[in-house]
């Protein structure tokens, strides 16, 4: 971390430029169904099209809009619009802490238990696919590689969760981390 050795102004600087300010108010729905073997995380891999993160596994979500009353709401709303979940599939299970995305978004991750009797009908324009995985395996730290990312001129530790052909990263992987460590912390996750 030598960039610590720099000037104050220098480190402010530094800080500033990798924290847009002020962040837009976002949800997303962190999907956990039941099924026989546990419960899975339904995920959505974006639209390959799109100008803001295309192609990446992320959960339903988007910005809180003035109409949606809170978090919780917005979250449901974009799960309807982007792969037409219908919100009386889902029960409210509690938040997660907020998370500072780089592209300038505050993400509130809502989690839900939804009904395995769910269907879906994906937007096009926003989801290619959308698909399970088993939470077991998500919150399993072997299944997590680590990687440094560059943020600046900074390098972070990130995880990875690799799946099939697929890698989930970033804030999605962020934010299933989160929600091990809290599982963790009550004594619950799968070590």
């Amino acid at each position: 971390m030598q960039w610590l050795a720099g000037s104050t102004a220098a480190v402010r600087a530094l800080v500033r430029s990798t924290l847009p300010a002020p962040p837009m108010p976002a949800a997303v729905l962190v999907p956990l169904v039941e099924r026989g073997h546990g419960f899975s995380v339904l995920l959505t891999q974006r639209a390959a099209t799109l100008r803001e993160h295309a192609g990446q596994i992320s959960f339903p979500g988007g910005r809180i809009e003035p109409e949606d009353p809170d978090a919780w709401h917005a979250a449901l709303r974009e799960a309807r619009e982007e792969i037409g979940l219908a919100p009386e599939f889902v029960e409210f299970a509690g938040y997660l802490p907020d998370h500072l995305i780089m592209t300038g978004y505050r993400v509130t991750p809502v989690v839900g238990f939804v009904d395995p009797r769910y269907a879906l009908e994906l937007e096009a324009s926003e989801v290619d696919d959308a698909f399970e995985v088993p939470l077991a395996f998500v919150l399993d730290p072997a299944n997590h590689l680590p990687r440094m990312r560059r943020v600046g001129d900074i390098d972070i530790p990130v995880f990875d969760i690799p799946y099939g052909k697929r890698r989930i990263w970033g804030a999605t992987s962020a934010m299933l981390l989160t929600l091990r460590r809290q599982l963790t912390e009550r004594g619950s996750a799968p070590q």
